[in-house]
């Protein structure tokens, strides 16, 4: 179970490794000994009863729950951060109604909790090729993509700029941990990509498209935990390009983003570009987490990624 007592009757929340290591990077200490009380209010609030958590989230306290009538639910508490992130989320997934994300039930975007449906196995845990896994994040991306004009999310602007700020900064944080190469060349890409905005083209993406985040709902996936933007639809086939960095690397890259593109009808260079950005950024932030050896593992891929456009002329597939 998620929760046990003290000896003094207080309940204790057993909180995943991870996920109070990013609580504690971004000065949360004070919400996790808040949080017990938290998931006690939002219990009565709602009626339900939190169970054990799920052991990889890493921005958010995610637990089972049930209903008083008996719904496998899932109760989820977002770490505080700066910014609208809560209610960006909260209105990405009212925007998408249950079509390719999961469906929101109850929310209080003031706290930043969610109750949401619960869904099956993440895509992770069902040993599918990396190929097969990938038509399958784009088609599940896909199913969100729509007009969202007047929403008040940011845009892929907002997001690129954002992007250059945070591996800035978490670059010279962490002590270099990539090559100066790698990070200017994400840097480009972002500065490109942000400048590229188009907001007719722009549609709702959910931002954050990875194996983790797409769970079994029936005979096909939903997407959790969405970042909310308006954006250029490549800027979600981007994250789904920066995941097994391993494996990207023992082909050629570029037919990737070509593979990603042709799946989705999309621009094969902006989704490369993306790809570059988020594969800088999402290692940076693993290796500043702890997520290890993926933060070392896709920082060693960024690194090759900048040799190889560099030596063809990039930045994007020819």
């Amino acid at each position: 179970m998620s929760r046990s007592t003290d000896g003094g009757g207080q309940r204790v929340v057993v909180v995943p490794e991870v996920m109070r290591n990013h609580a504690l990077a971004v000065g949360a200490g004070d919400w996790l000994d808040d949080l017990p009380g938290l998931l006690a209010h939002f219990e009565g609030r709602w009626d339900v009863a939190v169970g054990r958590p799920f052991t990889g989230a890493t921005e958010a306290y995610v637990a089972e729950a049930t209903t008083t009538s008996g719904r496998p639910v899932v109760v989820k508490v977002l770490v505080p951060r700066s910014g609208d992130g809560a209610r960006h989320e909260v209105t990405a997934l009212r925007l998408a109604d249950g079509r390719g994300t999961a469906a929101l039930l109850r929310d209080d975007p003031d706290v930043g909790a969610l109750l949401l449906e619960r869904l099956g196995p993440p895509l992770s845990a069902l040993g599918l090729p990396t190929a097969t896994r990938h038509d399958i994040l784009c088609d599940t991306a896909a199913r969100v993509w729509r007009p969202a004009a007047g929403s008040g999310l940011p845009t892929g602007a907002d997001r690129a700029r954002q992007l250059v700020s945070s591996i800035t900064a978490s670059w010279e944080d962490l002590g270099r941990p990539c090559s100066e190469r790698a990070v200017d060349h994400a840097l480009r890409c972002a500065r490109r990509r942000g400048a590229a905005h188009d907001d007719e083209r722009a549609v709702l993406v959910h931002g954050d498209v990875h194996q983790l985040n797409a769970l079994r709902a029936g005979a096909g996936f939903k997407l959790v935990d969405p970042d909310g933007l308006l954006a250029e639809p490549e800027c979600d086939l981007g994250t789904v390009l920066r995941g097994d960095p391993v494996d990207l690397l023992r082909g050629d890259p570029h037919e990737r983003a070509r593979r990603l593109a042709a799946r989705t009808g999309t621009d094969p260079a902006a989704v490369w570009e993306w790809g570059v950005v988020e594969r800088v950024a999402s290692g940076l932030h693993c290796t500043r987490i702890g997520v290890q050896p993926l933060g070392r593992e896709t920082l060693t891929a960024a690194d090759a990624v900048a040799v190889l456009d560099a030596t063809t002329g990039g930045p994007g597939p020819p």
